[in-house]
């Protein structure tokens, strides 16, 4: 099995997903940080049902990893502790589809493609569970129109930049390709038409991007192994669950160096990139799996912050909405309740 067609069976593989299987329960400290996190985000949600970076920025991005946390513990638009500001959340972004089917807004975020990208995913999670028929209708029209958009704003080399093709005069970068790739599984197993030759084209990026070492570059362009980006390109394949093209070994071996050992700093973007291998790992299962986790876990509560009868994480530029969102989401994954991060 290819490369190739992992990627093409990840994304375009059967529409409909199993019921999502139960997950072990958690560990009691971290189930009470974990919902201590959730509270917390849901007090800095807006009245209009976003969340933002520092100074106000990336609000569509922010929202949709905000809104993903929320699902991870279970709570769906109608039901459980947090079905109120995850319908909140779905209804802002629901709202910043726009007539060409971006999910944001060009004019006030300089990266809107990340906001599009997570918006994908979060909105195609609930589409699986929404049993509202008009609210589905709603959700696929918007879905359909983001995976067109995606399809337009995909350079010639096969990625995706921080803007769109046209945008960016055809620049492209790993991380937000990524985002891109999974929103677009996202939708596909939602249901959503997905072509076929938005992937072939992803597919020969993602190769021309990988090293002889496994680490993806920054870019096809050049810019050197990243282990965020590699991490997140693992967590893409892993959604295939193929293993066997000679890419993946490689690529695995690049992130354990890197990120095997969580207390190295020696890179940009810890939470992100963890944020991703944390996802391999689980997929990994086993000893490594409960190994990494058990380190994890003891790192991220430790550096939990207080406010009042809640907790944060503020480490990182981007800010604390984006550090608690994406360390939430690596304390749920055992929950098993979202098919993008199922087994």
């Amino acid at each position: 099995m290819t490369l190739r067609h992992a990627i093409a069976i990840c994304l375009l593989g059967a529409a409909v997903l199993p019921a999502p299987a139960a997950g072990a329960p958690l560990d009691s400290r971290v189930e009470g940080t974990v919902t201590k996190g959730l509270d917390w985000l849901v007090r800095r949600q807006s009245r209009r049902g976003s969340w933002a970076a520092n100074d106000g920025r990336y609000p569509t991005a922010m929202t949709a990893l905000a809104g993903t946390s929320l699902l991870l513990e279970g709570s769906t638009t109608t039901q459980g502790r947090y079905a109120e500001p995850i319908r909140q959340a779905v209804d802002y972004l629901v709202s910043r589809s726009r007539v060409n089917g971006l999910i944001g807004d060009p004019k006030s975020d300089d990266r809107y493609t990340y906001g599009h990208g997570f918006s994908m995913l979060f909105l195609s999670q609930v589409l699986g569970e929404e049993e509202d028929e008009r609210r589905r209708e709603e959700l696929v029209g918007v879905l359909t129109k983001a995976v067109e958009f995606s399809g337009r704003a995909q350079t010639s080399d096969g990625g995706w930049g921080y803007v769109s093709a046209k945008d960016g005069n055809n620049f492209d970068e790993g991380s937000t390709t990524i985002t891109q790739v999974q929103g677009l599984r996202g939708c596909r197993n939602a249901g959503i038409p997905v072509p076929r030759e938005i992937i072939d084209k992803a597919i020969t990026y993602i190769h021309k991007c990988t090293m002889p070492d496994g680490g993806v570059q920054y870019s096809s362009k050049g810019g050197g192994g990243r282990p965020a980006i590699s991490a997140a390109a693992i967590a893409c394949l892993f959604n295939a669950g193929e293993y066997d093209d000679t890419h993946v070994p490689r690529m695995l071996d690049y992130a354990e160096k890197h990120l095997g050992n969580i207390a190295n700093n020696g890179f940009g973007h810890w939470h992100y990139a963890h944020f991703y291998y944390a996802q391999v790992m689980y997929r990994e299962g086993g000893r490594k799996w409960e190994a990494y986790r058990d380190q994890m876990e003891k790192r991220l509560l430790s550096e939990a912050q207080p406010e009042g009868e809640t907790l944060f994480w503020s480490q990182g530029y981007i800010g604390p909405v984006y550090t608690t969102a994406t360390n939430l989401t690596i304390l749920q994954l055992e929950n098993g309740t979202l098919p993008i991060y199922q087994r």
